[in-house]
């Protein structure tokens, strides 16, 4: 090397050394929480209808029944892995969807009409009761709910609520990378009810890049069922997310040809 270039960057070394530390440091990205659907303003979404399985309580059918793992695809086909905890209470019924509806359907706080992804229930205590009615407080699996993405997304987020009415529960949602790395997590306080008046609360995580991999959902009472309605979520365009990946192989690449230069 000449003498002129090796003063050259022996000069710049201080330079040098800080940038190459700067892009050696991981980038950690701000993840927060939005609780209304409308703000939140997703671009995919899942509705759990397109399981082509619900559960009619007038006529039960067991075949509508969902095992506590299952993979679906959203509209923007997106793939979604589900897994929903077992319970060790052998009276509580695997997961299902049913349309909360008035009676003699199932009354929630979601809207009515709404599709509904329950982790379970103690039937033995379970029946449609009439308005005005008290709660039966009936045993239920309270998940956890882990939704994982096939592609990380910017954000994911649903109503949530927990099958207990008139008592404050503690609802969350966990936001996780692509290695499990906890990127968020997030709680409100809410209560339940049989109003049908779409006041369930919405979890949504978003994320300024993104790297959402899997989120996670709870409550407080896991002793009672929870439940999640349709999951609008920002994703990726498949395409942008193909050349988010070649710019970031080549921007390594670049940097690796001027370290050896």
């Amino acid at each position: 090397m000449k003498k002129e270039s090796f003063n050259f960057y022996i000069k710049r070394l201080p330079v040098i050394t800080a940038i190459i530390t700067i892009i050696s440091q991981p980038v950690k990205a701000a993840t927060f929480l939005v609780t209304e659907r409308a703000v939140f303003g997703g671009n995919d979404e899942v509705d759990w209808v397109s399981l082509g399985k619900v559960f009619n309580p007038s006529a039960p059918d067991f075949s509508t029944f969902l095992p506590n793992s299952f993979i679906t695809t959203s509209q923007g086909d997106l793939k979604l892995n589900v897994n929903i905890n077992p319970t060790s209470n052998p009276q509580i019924t695997p997961p299902f969807v049913f349309q909360t509806l008035p009676p003699p359907g199932i009354r929630t706080n979601f809207a009515p009409g709404d599709f509904i992804l329950f982790g379970g229930i103690d039937p033995t205590g379970f029946q449609p009761l009439p308005p005005g009615a008290p709660d039966p407080r009936t045993q239920g699996n309270g998940g956890p709910f882990s939704i994982s993405f096939d592609r990380p997304v910017f954000g994911a987020g649903t109503q949530i609520a927990v099958d207990i009415s008139n008592l404050e529960v503690e609802t969350f949602i966990s936001a996780f990378d692509n290695v499990n790395n906890l990127l968020g997590t997030f709680s409100v306080l809410s209560t339940s009810s049989l109003a049908l008046d779409n006041s369930a609360v919405f979890l949504g995580i978003r994320s300024d890049t993104p790297n959402i991999s899997r989120l996670v959902f709870s409550s407080s009472s896991p002793q009672y069922g929870l439940a999640i309605n349709q999951v609008s979520i920002i994703a990726v365009p498949e395409p942008a997310f193909i050349l988010a990946i070649l710019a970031f192989g080549i921007s390594g690449t670049v940097l690796k040809l001027r370290q050896h230069t």
